[in-house]
C-alpha cells in the first residue's frame, strides 16, 4: 500500500498493533476510555449510505481540533489495521451553540488522493451523529457547514425500531433554492434543474441522457462539472452532486453519483433535494407522488410548505474505537 503524502509516516507494528486493540465494546460510551492524547469515536453505518461514518464529540476535544487536513489525515491514517481503513466521511459534532437546538454537526468528506472537501454536507452523516448521540426522543441538529437545521424524529409504528423521519426545515420556495435564480438552465445543451436544498444538486431528466452505463457515468461527470463551473465550485470538489432521474406512471426512478462512482441508492441530502426541486413550478423535475425507485431500494419523501421530509431512515453503530490525537502548538 502507497503511503498517503498528506498523512504521517507508516506507524511503527507496535503501534499498528495498538490501534488495534483500541477497537471496545459497542457498551462503551463515545468518550469512554480515551487517554491523553486520544479521543473515542463511534463508526456508524446509516442504511442506504455508501460506507460508514467515523463520528467524533467536538467538545472531547481542544478547541479547534481537526479543523485541518493534516490533522484529518492523521486520523484516517490511524484507522489502518481496524475495519474501518477505508471510510471516507468524517463527521464532528457537541452541544448547540444557539438555543432551542440539540446539537451542532459539521461534516468533512476524504476525497481520493488524499484532500478533504469541508463544503458539503451529508445527512446519513447527520443521522450517524444522533445515532451515536444516544439522546431519546426529537433531536435538532444545525448542520454547520450547510446551514440547514434537521429535525430527526423517532418514527413510530411498523418501520421497526431506531426509524427517523429527518425534516430539513426551510421553504422549498426559500430564496436561494434555485441558486441561478431559473428553474431550468442549459449545460452543454442539455436542461437541467440546480437545485441548493442540503447540497447543490443537478438534476437531468434521463432521456436527454445515454441508456449505456459507462457513457451516462462519463456523460453526468461532464455535467456536474460544468455546473460546478456555474456555482463556482472548484473543479474537484465533491459539489454540486447530480442525480438522473426517470418519470413514468410507476412515478420517479433516480440514479445518483457520490465521490468514487454511483450511489446505492440516493443520498439523504439528494432525496431532500428533489423532493424541494419539484415543490418548485417550472423545474425539470416532477413532484414525487410516491416512493422513489433507486438501484437499491426506495427512497420515501414529502414536501410542505414550511420543510421537506425524508422519511423511514435507520442507522446502527458499528464500532467504537479510540484513536490517537496529537495537539500541535504554536509560538
Amino acid at each position: 500500500m502507497r503511503p498517503d503524502p498528506s498523512g504521517p509516516p507508516r506507524p511503527e507494528p507496535a503501534r499498528a498493533r495498538r490501534r488495534r486493540r483500541s477497537v471496545v465494546g459497542a457498551g462503551a460510551g463515545a468518550g469512554a476510555g480515551a487517554g491523553a492524547g486520544a479521543v473515542g469515536a463511534v463508526v456508524v453505518r446509516a442504511e442506504d449510505a455508501p460506507g460508514p461514518t467515523l463520528v467524533l464529540r467536538l467538545d472531547h476535544l481542544p478547541v479547534g481540533a481537526l479543523a485541518l487536513g493534516s490533522e484529518l489525515a492523521r486520523l484516517r491514517h490511524a484507522l489502518a489495521g481496524t475495519p474501518y481503513a477505508g471510510l471516507n466521511k468524517i463527521a464532528l459534532y457537541g452541544p448547540a451553540a444557539t438555543p432551542g437546538l440539540d446539537l451542532d454537526y459539521r461534516f468533512v468528506q476524504a476525497l481520493p488522493g488524499g484532500a478533504f472537501d469541508f463544503r458539503a454536507g451529508c445527512g446519513h452523516s447527520l443521522l450517524a451523529c444522533v445515532v451515536a448521540d444516544g439522546r431519546p426522543g426529537p433531536v435538532t441538529v444545525r448542520a454547520v457547514t450547510t446551514g440547514d437545521t434537521v429535525l430527526c424524529e423517532p418514527e413510530p409504528g411498523p418501520h421497526g425500531a431506531d426509524t427517523y423521519t429527518l425534516s430539513f426545515l426551510t421553504a422549498p420556495t426559500a430564496p436561494g433554492t434555485l441558486p441561478t435564480g431559473r428553474p431550468v438552465d442549459v449545460l452543454r445543451g442539455v436542461p437541467v434543474s440546480l437545485v441548493r436544498y442540503g447540497n447543490p444538486y443537478v438534476f437531468v431528466d434521463a432521456r436527454h441522457l445515454p441508456p449505456d452505463d459507462a457513457a451516462l457515468h462519463d456523460r453526468l461527470l461532464a455535467l456536474r462539472a460544468e455546473a460546478a463551473r456555474v456555482l463556482g465550485h472548484p473543479p474537484h470538489s465533491a459539489l454540486p452532486k447530480i442525480a438522473a432521474f426517470t418519470a413514468g406512471p410507476g412515478g420517479l426512478s433516480v440514479r445518483a453519483l457520490t465521490v468514487g462512482g454511483w450511489h446505492p441508492r440516493l443520498a439523504l441530502t439528494g432525496a431532500a433535494a428533489l423532493a424541494a426541486a419539484g415543490a418548485l413550478d417550472g423545474t425539470v423535475v416532477p413532484a414525487p407522488t410516491g416512493p422513489v425507485r433507486t438501484p437499491g431500494g426506495t427512497v420515501t419523501v414529502s414536501a410542505a410548505p414550511d420543510r421537506v421530509r425524508v422519511h423511514h431512515k435507520r442507522a446502527k453503530v458499528l464500532g467504537r474505537l479510540e484513536l490517537p490525537w496529537r495537539i500541535h502548538a504554536t509560538a
